[in-house]
């Protein structure tokens, strides 16, 4: 028996959260099987990331906004793409 799109949607939503989400992250990680690099890898790859990150900030080599700098900018980005 071959499922439909809709079919397997719809069977989807009577998933508890939990159980969507291993499913969703799962086909989501099928579109890119090239990707399969170990938990490990992608945890150092983040730890990296965020360490670079706050190395920035401590050095002074970014500049900080508060969140309603940042709002009012994305509302402006927003309004200028819906022109």
């Amino acid at each position: 028996m071959v499922l439909k799109a809709d079919e397997v949607y719809q069977a989807g939503l009577e998933l508890d959260l939990d159980e969507r989400t291993v499913v969703v992250h799962r086909l989501l990680a099928s579109l890119h099987p090239e990707d399969d690099a170990p938990q490990s890898e992608i945890d150092d790859a983040w730890r990296d990331e965020i360490g670079s990150r706050v190395d920035d900030i401590l050095n002074g080599r970014v500049e900080l906004s508060t969140f309603e700098q940042t709002r009012r900018k994305a509302r402006a980005l927003l309004d200028d793409l819906r022109k």
